[in-house]
């Protein structure tokens, strides 16, 4: 029973709304070449491959304007705080990257 719960949870998740647009023959051509460089399987796969990017990006733009009224706000003891702290982490933030099973 457990199983069919979570197959129908994830078939809803999945679901797509089908939509009609008129685009440009350039917007089409872009689309087609993105399905071509991606291996997308369609166009609407590759134009929502496309609709993601530029979602994320407006999710980074957003961290980097909260990021930067954040520093531009923090005091001179804050920084230095942040800065000692990047100094400490900065070398060791990427150690056993290479090597998965070291951290099992």
């Amino acid at each position: 029973m457990n199983g069919m719960i979570i197959s129908v949870s994830t078939q809803a998740t999945n679901r797509k709304i089908k939509r009609s647009f008129t685009l440009t023959p350039a917007s089409v051509e872009f689309v087609a070449a993105t399905r071509e460089k991606r291996n997308a399987r369609s166009d609407s796969e590759a134009l929502d491959l496309l609709l993601r990017e530029l979602m994320l990006e407006g999710k980074r733009q957003e961290i980097d304007a909260a990021y930067k009224v954040y520093l531009d706000a923090a005091s001179d003891e804050e920084l230095a705080e942040l800065e000692e702290w990047a100094a400490m982490a900065g070398p060791n933030i990427l150690v056993d990257l290479d090597e998965p099973e070291a951290h099992a």
